[in-house]
């Protein structure tokens, strides 16, 4: 959560510059009238300290670095998310390109990827093959999991992503 501006309600605040340079502490019209001159965001980056450190940020980058420090946390935080893949037996060349560029863009933003083949009848060994190509292919990106799970009506394996 990001307070900026005239949302800010310290009398004074503990004002950092654009360049990151230190300009003491100043009452907060004054430090607005300064982000307004400048044509920059006021921001407050905690409310723990008396004053509120702030910060002199370029318009519109303070909602541009708290969207790519959320991004980096997301990355960090725990277990990836699994997506599910589907294919089926009798793919096309140009169907398994487009399902392995998916499989590497999920991998790449850090998601572990399962790929699911639906079999009817005797197909079991076609979809295995195909799920080796897969893993093959997708070696460079991630890990499988475990081995391939052939169950009754569908082969799947799991991808986790390298970090």
């Amino acid at each position: 959560m990001l307070i900026m501006n005239e949302k800010i309600k310290a009398a004074e605040v503990r004002l950092t510059g654009l360049d990151g340079e230190e300009l003491g502490i100043v009452s907060r019209e004054e430090a607005l009238q300064m982000a307004k001159q400048l044509k920059v965001d006021l921001v407050c980056e905690s409310l723990m300290s008396s004053p509120p450190p702030c910060k002199l940020i370029v318009r519109g980058g303070a909602k541009q670095q708290a969207s790519q420090q959320k991004r980096a946390d997301k990355v960090q935080s725990g277990p990836a998310k699994v997506k599910e893949l589907r294919l089926s037996v009798d793919i096309e060349q140009h169907d398994y390109d487009t399902k392995l560029r998916q499989a590497v863009k999920l991998l790449e933003a850090g998601n572990a990827v399962q790929l699911v083949i639906r079999i009817q009848g005797k197909e079991g060994a076609r979809a295995k093959e195909l799920l080796e190509q897969l893993l093959k292919d997708l070696k460079p990106y991630g890990e499988k999991q475990s081995g391939i799970q052939l169950s009754g009506k569908q082969a799947a394996v799991q991808i986790n992503p390298i970090n």
